[in-house]
């Protein structure tokens, strides 16, 4: 049932394998689920893209074993394949645990390990380097190894020789394709819609799997787990959330500027009747009329900081917006309501400016973060404890508001995490939700009711959700 793609690290060719795979399945008719492991958004996009469906992200610090669960058979069970591609080192985790790693999600799911390695260079070696992975955890089934970049037959023969010698299959040679190689950027892989000739490569990444993998073999090791019931259906099922009957609106950035979004975003928004109006802040549009709620997701800003900046009528709208009607906005987005942004030339860009802050190139900020609201807010209360993901390279002039901050603006939560000391992050305001940390709301479901609740306030209406005791609670 499925199988885990995992590597000795990053950038051994995890994602071109299970594009590879991906592309071979629907070259021959067949629908593929794919996960990901962690907390990544461009990943996910490029195998979402290959495979015709939202890639799903399997994050245990984020979502917790139960969600991962449902998710994985929910989802995973409703196509012919399913692959998982796995997070940096095979056992790399929070800090210097295995906490969140690939390997504790292969073995939550009782998956198999497809070890891409990079042979360049090696001979010998490589049989110490894969049985140590072998060794290092016994309980893990490591089903065979891919190897990357081997240029020659010489080279392949070699290798085939080294694995045969400590007993394990080797199931594939991936030559060396810079013609294949994904671009990347300052976070990682470029989004899908940014590499050319997408569908082509497509075709290419299908051959490569046709001609240099053992098919007959990792076929097998695609097949769909058993099928689950909907994940966000057996979330409401375990915490009862009354089914709203009038649909809100609500308007999602979505453009190249915005597009880091956990596809369970969408599924929750449309559990509680909140069909969403895609918002193009890049094409200078207004906010939808009809919109009750905004949502800005992360992304790009930064790259396409001078064109936002011309965009006066989408930044008009989000000023007189802002205080009438609730705003969620993570990363990227929270950008988008500051002063200015700077881009990567070091050119300064005025944005919405309804915050108080600049936004400058700095160090990159990248993990997992413990959150603790300071105060009762937009979708948080005084006390509550979260898990989320923290990834930018930019910063802001004031980190921070004091107590007396520009009108009812105060810091939205304390954070911190492996070896982040505590601070106060974010901006909290009765409408508005603000920070550089991304939730994953399959991992938080009373966020999704809360924002429902937060929403048919503004228009007028009351909200009665459920708690997590499972007792009916109203959260105004």
């Amino acid at each position: 049932m499925a199988c885990l793609i995992a590597a000795p690290a990053s950038g051994s060719g995890k994602t071109l394998l299970s594009l590879s795979l991906i592309a071979w399945a629907r070259s021959r008719g067949l629908s593929v689920q794919p996960f990901k492991v962690g907390p990544d958004y461009l990943d996910p996009q490029l195998l979402g893209a290959a495979a015709g469906l939202p890639c799903r992200n399997l994050d245990l610090p984020l979502c917790g074993e139960a969600w991962v669960r449902d998710s994985f058979h929910g989802h995973g069970g409703r196509t012919e394949l399913c692959l998982v591609e796995g997070v940096m080192g095979l056992f790399d985790g929070i800090g210097p645990t295995s906490e969140g790693s690939s390997a504790a999600v292969a073995r939550l799911l009782g998956l198999p390990v497809v070890l891409v390695v990079d042979a360049g260079g090696q001979a010998q070696s490589l049989a110490a380097l894969v049985r140590g992975f072998q060794l290092h955890d016994p309980a893990l089934n490591l089903a065979g190894v891919v190897l990357n970049r081997v240029s020659t037959p010489r080279h392949r023969q070699l290798m085939q020789e080294v694995l045969d010698g400590i007993g394990v299959p080797l199931l594939g040679c991936l030559p060396r394709t810079v013609d294949l190689e994904l671009p990347s950027r300052h976070l990682g892989l470029a989004p899908a819609h940014e590499i050319e000739a997408f569908r082509q490569r497509l075709d290419a990444w299908a051959r490569l799997a046709d001609e240099h993998l053992e098919m007959e073999v990792l076929r097998p090791l695609l097949e769909a787990p058993a099928i689950g019931p909907d994940p966000v259906q057996q979330q409401c099922s375990r915490q009862p959330v009354e089914t709203p009957q009038s649909p809100l609106p609500v308007a999602v950035a979505r453009d190249e500027a915005f597009h880091f979004r956990y596809p369970e975003m969408q599924d929750w928004l449309d559990a509680l009747a909140m069909p969403v109006i895609p918002w193009q802040p890049l094409a200078d549009e207004p906010l939808p009329d009809e919109a009750c709620g905004l949502i800005l997701p992360g992304g790009f800003p930064e790259l396409h900081a001078a064109e936002l900046s011309q965009c006066e009528r989408s930044l008009s709208s989000l000023r007189g917006w802002f205080g009438q009607r609730p705003i969620y906005a993570e990363c990227g987005g929270m950008l988008l309501l500051g002063q200015s942004i700077t881009d990567g030339s070091g050119q300064s860009h005025a944005m919405a400016g309804v915050l108080p802050f600049h936004a400058t190139k700095g160090r990159l900020q990248v993990g997992y973060r413990r959150l603790e609201a300071e105060q009762d807010g937009l979708l948080l209360r005084r006390g509550e404890t979260l898990t989320g993901h923290e990834f930018h390279r930019w910063e802001l002039s004031a980190e921070t508001p004091s107590a007396d901050s520009v009108g009812k603006l105060r810091p939205l939560w304390q954070v911190e995490g492996w070896q982040v000391p505590r601070r106060r992050e974010g901006w909290n305001h009765p409408s508005l939700h603000a920070s550089w940390v991304h939730l994953h709301w399959g991992g938080c479901w009373t966020i999704s009711c809360r924002w429902r609740a937060a929403v048919e306030a503004a228009t007028g209406k009351t909200a009665v959700v459920s708690s997590p005791d499972r007792n009916p609670r109203r959260f105004s």
